[in-house]
């Protein structure tokens, strides 16, 4: 699974430097950046839609039940993501540093973050991944308690207004405004808050026993 998603993640960065070429440079938040060829931004939204079905797809069929299933899939997002930088950065020479802005994902507005804060993201979901189908037991329904899914619901809730937080603000203004801003700072504090509250809430559920089908 890990394989597949870090070749994945080579086919999407060769596409992305195609795609940022064309649109002036491989840095989004360069200022200096050259007129569009053609109107990609339907193209990109479905491309990364279509990652989103592959890695579901690998999920679904490495896994034995719907725990597990879930498990390769978060595991397998957070290889592709890690190996997507790893990829784009041996191709183009950026990103130069861990904390260079960058945007993220286009669904269902742009997430804009540094590029440390989305490969901390795919770390923990790594981790959980492989904490679950380290557990999980090919009959066994997985059990866990209500408040670690709650607390791990409102983390990555909170961690995604974080990046979409631009957008949020802007949509007011039209969708294009939402689409057309870019961020002048990262908040890192609301972040940070919603990161560990997801970290505590989704490894405290991994650790769950998996009862037997009733």
């Amino acid at each position: 699974v890990l394989i597949f998603a870090v070749a994945m993640a080579y086919v999407e960065s060769a596409a992305v430097v195609y795609l940022r070429t064309l649109y002036g440079g491989i840095d989004p938040m360069a200022v200096d950046r050259g007129p569009a060829i053609a109107d990609y931004g339907e193209i990109e939204i479905g491309r990364e839609a279509a990652t989103i079905v592959m890695l579901i797809a690998v999920g679904w069929l490495a896994g034995q039940n719907f725990a597990s299933r879930f498990g390769y899939f978060i595991a397998a997002f957070g290889a592709w993501d890690i190996g997507y930088y790893g990829w784009l950065a041996l191709f183009t020479g950026w990103p130069r540093t861990f904390f260079d802005m960058d945007i993220l994902f286009l669904i269902p507005l742009p997430w804009w973050g540094p590029v440390i804060s989305p490969m901390l993201v795919a770390l923990l979901m790594i981790v959980v991944g492989g904490l679950i189908n380290r557990t999980a037991e090919k009959n066994g329904v997985w059990q866990p308690p209500a408040w670690s899914l709650l607390l791990a619901a409102a983390g990555v809730l909170i961690v995604l207004y974080a990046f979409m937080e631009t957008a949020i603000l802007a949509l007011p203004q039209g969708i294009e405004e939402a689409f057309a801003h870019r961020p002048k700072v990262f908040n890192w504090p609301l972040y940070l808050v919603g990161y560990l509250l997801a970290a505590v809430g989704s490894i405290r559920a991994t650790l769950a026993r998996f009862g037997p089908h009733n």
